[in-house]
């Protein structure tokens, strides 16, 4: 029951999808080519010939792509998580409405975060074509390195669908994003290793799942070692995935049921 519920709640984003796909064509498909091309290409060729701290061992280029991939999973689940299901909860009350059918909590929360992975397979592979294109990786890594990218933003849409659940007012999405999402996106080791950080605050980017989600997609995508087993950074994500299912399902059940 849960499963046929939550696959019609699937099948339901992705009805709506399909009239509103226009509106994340800049973001699926130009924005990965302005950031390759401004961050990569151009800022990467003064990386490579600089003398900086950091000997990457590789073009800059091949270092950032497989990060930006990471860092658009996890924007993407978070977007998808956040203003959204606020819609859905106060604004046009589609779930209200949901749950008057036989649907319950459980397939709803289940449902939309079927939705948004499904979301994040199609974003995920374009970005994978094309930084294979800008010559960063090759094919088949490239689309090895989907699957740990879909994971990173799945952990971060479960875990933001369950706090904007909780929340009464908008001003808490803008609050997320631009002092959780925003700093992630810049001190994770998308852009430079995490090295590079003064080592009072280095220990917290290794406790960010963004920064295991790079670590993943980069490990994936170039063959190179990570700094820390993969079988760790996988388990880490799948804990906040779970952890934040179940955090919404019961926030979602104490704000739409009780």
């Amino acid at each position: 029951m849960v499963l046929s519920g939550a696959l019609r709640v699937t099948e339901a984003g992705a009805r709506v999808y399909r009239r509103t796909w226009r509106a994340s064509v800049i973001s699926t498909f130009l924005n990965p080519v302005l950031f390759l091309l401004a961050m990569g290409v151009g800022l990467g060729s003064l990386v490579d010939e600089g003398g900086g701290g950091a000997d990457l061992g590789i073009p800059y280029l091949t270092f950032l792509a497989p990060g930006l991939l990471a860092a658009t999973a996890m924007q993407t689940g978070a977007g998808d998580a956040s203003y959204p299901v606020m819609a859905g909860i106060k604004w046009r009350k589609t779930y209200h409405a949901a749950l008057a059918t036989p649907l319950d909590v459980r397939s709803l929360v289940i449902g939309h975060i079927g939705w948004v992975t499904i979301r994040l397979v199609f974003v995920t592979v374009v970005y994978a074509a094309i930084m294979t294109a800008f010559g960063a990786t090759s094919v088949l890594e490239g689309l090895a390195s989907v699957l740990p990218g879909v994971l990173t933003g799945v952990a971060f849409a479960a875990v933001v669908t369950a706090y904007t659940a909780r929340l009464e007012r908008e001003t808490g999405l803008a609050a997320l994003f631009r002092f959780g999402i925003v700093p992630l996106f810049l001190f994770s080791g998308t852009f430079f290793p995490v090295s590079q950080l003064p080592d009072t605050i280095e220990w917290f980017a290794f406790v960010t799942p963004l920064w295991h989600g790079v670590s993943l997609c980069r490990s994936f995508a170039l063959g190179i070692d990570p700094r820390v087993a993969p079988w760790i950074s996988i388990a880490y994500l799948i804990f906040w995935v779970a952890l934040g299912t179940w955090l919404s399902i019961r926030l979602f059940r104490r704000r739409l049921v009780l």
